[in-house]
């Protein structure tokens, strides 16, 4: 009998043991996760302040914004290895809102992996914006004015990629005595006429790198992506932009100078994991 409790004793040891030293495998790349894209709004060094900060341009001119949004899409993810995630184009149209704090939120489903790197289009590709609109729908869907905010010009069947609004003491007033600032600025260059004459691209894929940061999307944990979008580079760039000159940009000429300006705004700022306990 106490024979037969030794070797009981000693098999259940023994499994103990090999559980203890039982490795559970790193990830698994067949499984999914998440990885969270935060934008964060900012001007210069200073946090973004709808109708409250008062902040200055190259022009030495002096602004307060009301309105931001933009639209991300076509959203890519870089692996360790070199490789790409694509992500599945239907889901992949975000609209982010100053005055809505969860849209500065994206949250993507993607492989377990090890991410180094992202890249999206801001603004709409010319395919989505041509398609019928049975495959524009949610934040697409020009009819839906609720969600829409204005991000769709009826008149001339575009997107509008980036809408900043605001006012400038600079600016010569209205006849209602505003002083204001309206920058729509979209065209995805379509064709029309026949034959067809090419308009404004202003499409801009933004690529950004998490330097020496490495996304480790697992099961249990989600890395989140600080992003800063400096809206100062609207108008600082590679053609400072004066407010007083240009109060109201659109489907203009002109617009393309505030597209290469702002395909700039964007910068990997820092990561944080989200650990699921």
């Amino acid at each position: 009998m106490k024979l037969y409790f030794s070797i009981v004793l000693l098999a259940a040891v023994l499994l103990l043991n090999a559980c203890k030293n039982e490795v559970e495998p790193e990830f698994n790349p067949a499984a999914r996760g998440a990885i969270l894209l935060e934008f964060d709004n900012v001007v210069g060094t200073r946090d973004l302040e709808l109708n409250r900060g008062t902040y200055r341009n190259a022009a030495g001119e002096d602004f307060s914004v009301s309105q931001l949004q933009y639209f991300v899409s076509n959203i890519r993810l870089k692996k360790s290895d070199g490789s790409e995630y694509v992500v599945p184009q239907d889901s992949s149209y975000f609209m982010v809102r100053e005055h809505v704090p969860e849209t500065h939120l994206i949250r993507l489903s993607v492989p377990q992996g090890d991410y180094t790197g992202v890249s999206f289009v801001l603004g709409v590709d010319s395919l989505r914006s041509t398609m019928d609109i049975s495959r524009r729908q949610g934040i697409l869907n020009p009819t839906d004015m609720s969600r829409q905010e204005g991000m769709y010009w009826t008149w001339n069947s575009g997107y509008i990629f980036l809408r900043m609004e605001g006012t400038s003491p600079q600016i010569a007033p209205d006849p209602s005595g505003n002083r204001r600032f309206r920058y729509h600025i979209g065209g995805f260059g379509g064709g029309f006429g026949t034959p067809p004459v090419r308009t404004i691209n202003n499409i801009k894929t933004i690529n950004l790198s998490f330097g020496r940061d490495v996304a480790k999307v697992r099961n249990n944990s989600t890395p989140q992506m600080h992003i800063v979008a400096d809206v100062l580079k609207v108008f600082n760039g590679a053609v400072n932009i004066s407010l007083a000159q240009n109060p109201t940009v659109m489907f203009s000429p002109f617009s393309v100078n505030v597209a290469n300006n702002y395909a700039n705004m964007f910068e990997y700022h820092h990561m944080h994991t989200v650990v699921a306990k």
